[in-house]
């Protein structure tokens, strides 16, 4: 059989129980020391068939958005996807749910009589604070293994309108100009629920249609001021914010903290959506929107698995 010119499958490199490499002088392999450990570990293929196999963890999100995408209204206007931290409750009881499984689950639409609450407490938000912060200081030294974050502190107002058609409408302008930075109605394509039994908290994937809209007529419904802090990275927003919602003039303001990640352009996720899997196009243009998904829920996990004790 004639030798194939590719190179061989890519290996994952072992660690050594000491930070010193050992070496055989008489080949064969590694030998194991008294105890019946093995010196050295050869770094090991990354399956018999030198692959990963596919992280349907992560392909079940992406299948969920895409299909969210594919099958949206016709109606012009922006794709939403974002991921919220939170707790997911039981609606009896108020308690955050407990399921029968080890580690995070994606939870089947429908399945289980619960809801997500993304308000947190001062504290968690002010340690969320602390450690986006430091990794914005962090990702500006030249030794960061990524790239850095961008930082902007927003403090916007958003407007609700019920317009002549019933829909509600959001009119969203900057506090300190006055500028309308946005005017539109949210419609709600899709929630995707994710219970963390080892973490402090959930998450919730939710995909939208932003729909751009005349200005209403008439008097606001109610009022909510937004104090914002947006670090960006690459293609994603990450936005700290605390919400300060007024429902008439003489009720009392309602505070919340909540922490989301979003898909910075719609038209990126449109784009990729409509070249997923097309085995006409070259092989990074057909899987790029399932590494988008990827880096998106990598984000989403970090700032889960970093969440700490005291949420609401």
């Amino acid at each position: 059989m004639p030798r194939s010119s590719s190179p061989p499958p890519p290996k994952r490199a072992r660690l050594n129980d000491s930070p010193h490499d050992h070496h055989n002088p008489n080949g064969g392999g590694s030998k194991p020391n008294t105890d019946g450990r093995m010196r050295d570990l050869p770094p090991l293929s990354l399956s018999i068939l030198g692959v990963e196999p596919l992280d349907e963890f992560i392909k079940e999100i992406a299948d969920f958005i895409h299909h969210m995408i594919m099958t949206r209204p016709d109606i012009v206007g922006n794709i939403e996807v974002e991921a919220k931290v939170g707790i997911l409750r039981d609606k009896m009881s108020g308690q955050r749910i407990m399921l029968p499984v080890l580690v995070e689950s994606i939870i089947a639409p429908d399945s289980i009589d619960c809801r997500f609450e993304s308000n947190m407490s001062v504290n968690q938000h002010k340690h969320y604070n602390t450690l986006l912060n430091g990794l914005k200081t962090a990702s500006s030294q030249p030794s960061h293994p990524a790239s850095p974050l961008e930082y902007h502190h927003l403090y916007l107002v958003d407007s609700f309108y019920t317009s002549e058609d019933r829909e509600k409408v959001r009119v969203t302008r900057d506090e300190k100009t006055g500028t309308v930075t946005e005017c539109m109605r949210k419609i709600r394509l899709g929630d995707l629920n994710i219970y963390s039994p080892k973490r402090a908290a959930d998450w919730r994937v939710s995909v939208n249609l932003e729909v751009p809209v005349q200005h209403p007529l008439g008097s606001p419904t109610h009022t909510r001021r937004k104090d914002r802090m947006s670090y960006s990275h690459e293609e994603f927003n990450i936005d700290l914010t605390q919400v300060t919602s007024t429902t008439s003039p003489g009720a009392p303001a309602q505070i919340l903290h909540e922490l989301e990640i979003e898909i910075a352009r719609s038209e990126i996720l449109l784009a990729t959506a409509a070249a997923r899997g097309d085995v006409n196009l070259p092989e990074h243009e057909r899987s790029a929107f399932d590494e988008l998904i990827r880096a998106f829920v990598n984000n989403a996990r970090i700032l889960v698995r970093n969440s700490s004790d005291g949420w609401q």
